[in-house]
């Protein structure tokens, strides 16, 4: 078994390094891997078959639907609105625009759900803001990619949706799960504004402009504004499911869009197409890690992990540390969706046997992951950020690091603190 796990991991890694797309490095390893073991006596069509049985679910209709709506509203006019309503908001409190750009980012997560997608919407706008308020670039380029990570966290978010099928746990109740955790992650990362850089660079407090403006700005944000709020109640509600949801929320963005005349027919088709390539890539990697999953149950992998850990220690916090580390070390790596689709069948067996609530643990599991995309060499978030700034890579990652202090405290608390992952959709879910 454990030669088994080690030429998976090889042949895997063989192929990553030689540049072959992780979708198919995961099947290629997978079928390569069921030969040997079979000696060539292997029915290769069991990877085809678990190929399409991988992608043949219903929830995974929301993937490309959020993708698509998170797209839209970049371009529909709507992150303008979002930024505006955010700077009558908070922008007069000590580094004005950086408070902004946190809380910009919280409204737009309950629209996108993902964090690239935040990072590519608002952060042009965000960024061409604090430049011509004399801000500094690096501060203001790490200021983006940081927030961003708040993007999966809040409803809705393709991660937790993937992590939902992988792990066979309630999306609705992850999807709500994601409120506070976000909520928090925003909060620290004000304070560290307020707290740290604003006395490092000598900001002082701004002027508010007033009621009559704020009203003005949250008037033109408020359609934008209720996404969120439709999402949820109607999940809540029982009038539509998550993956119904995704649906809603897309013709909800679309019917802004055309109210708001910012959207071209032209640009339209040109989006549509860029949803499916991106919804193709992720189907791809979903559909080849159910085939991965066919070998991990053939090798007894989940077992061999459970016993193993079982040795050392069966202290649920201990294990989620442990945990953690990994998550980290995976997530610099390979991208949340790859890595959700290769861990999440492996390690739910212990984490069930530990008694640890499968939605909490989700909230772990991206959270960890989509501080990857804040890492080099993959983090994408990061490559998306120094691109729209100007900035080379390396000078990105120097600036951001102080922000990973309130970021990996946050992490320990959604690790340490379940309720605040779980005490939404008990309350409202039962």
């Amino acid at each position: 078994m454990t030669l088994t796990v080690l030429s998976f991991v090889g042949i895997l890694l063989c192929l990553l390094v030689g540049g072959v797309p992780v979708g198919f490095a995961i099947g290629l390893a997978s079928l390569i891997l069921l030969n040997i073991e079979s000696r060539g006596m292997a029915d290769s069509t069991i990877i085809a078959q678990r190929l399409f049985s991988g992608i043949d679910s219903f929830p995974l209709l929301a993937v490309p639907l959020f993708m698509f709506t998170g797209n839209l509203m970049n371009i529909g006019g709507i992150t303008k609105r979002i930024f505006d309503f955010a700077n009558h908001l908070v922008g007069h409190l000590r580094l004005g625009l950086g408070q902004v750009n946190v809380v910009a980012s919280m409204i737009f997560a309950g629209m996108s759900g993902a964090a690239v997608a935040d990072a590519s919407g608002l952060g042009p706008i965000e960024i061409k803001a604090m430049l011509d308020a004399n801000y500094d670039l690096g501060y203001s380029a790490a200021i983006t990619a940081a927030s961003s990570s708040i993007g999966p966290i809040i409803p809705p978010s393709i991660p937790l949706v993937i992590y939902g099928i992988m792990a066979e746990a309630s999306i609705g109740r992850l999807l709500l799960g994601g409120i506070l955790p976000g909520i928090f992650i925003g909060i620290s990362l004000m304070l560290m504004n307020e707290f740290y850089f604003a006395r490092k660079l000598g900001a002082e407090r701004g002027k508010f402009a007033g009621w009559r403006p704020l009203w003005q700005s949250f008037r033109r944000a408020f359609w934008p504004l209720m996404t969120p709020v439709i999402l949820v109640g109607g999940i809540l509600s029982g009038i539509f499911t998550p993956t119904e949801a995704a649906g809603v929320a897309l013709v909800y963005a679309v019917a802004l869009s055309i109210v708001y005349r910012e959207i071209t027919l032209k640009e339209l088709l040109a989006l549509s197409k860029e949803t499916m390539r991106s919804t193709a890539e992720v189907l791809i990697i979903v559909g080849a890690a159910s085939a991965f999953g066919y070998m991990v149950v053939s090798a007894q992998l989940p077992q061999m992990i459970l016993r193993t850990v079982s040795s050392l220690t069966m202290n649920r916090w201990a294990v989620l540390a442990l945990i953690n580390v990994f998550l980290l070390i995976i997530g610099c790596f390979m991208e949340p969706v790859a890595a959700i689709t290769i861990t999440v069948p492996v390690m739910m067996p212990l984490v069930r046997q530990l008694g640890i609530d499968p939605v909490h643990f989700g909230m772990v599991v991206v959270y960890n992951l989509v501080l990857g995309l804040l890492t080099p060499p993959v983090g994408l978030v990061l490559f998306v950020t120094a691109k729209i700034a100007g900035l080379s890579v390396e000078e990105l990652v120097k600036n951001i690091l102080p922000f990973f202090i309130p970021l990996l405290l946050s992490l320990l608390i959604i690790t340490y603190v379940p309720g605040i992952v779980t005490i939404i959709p008990d309350l409202l879910m039962g």
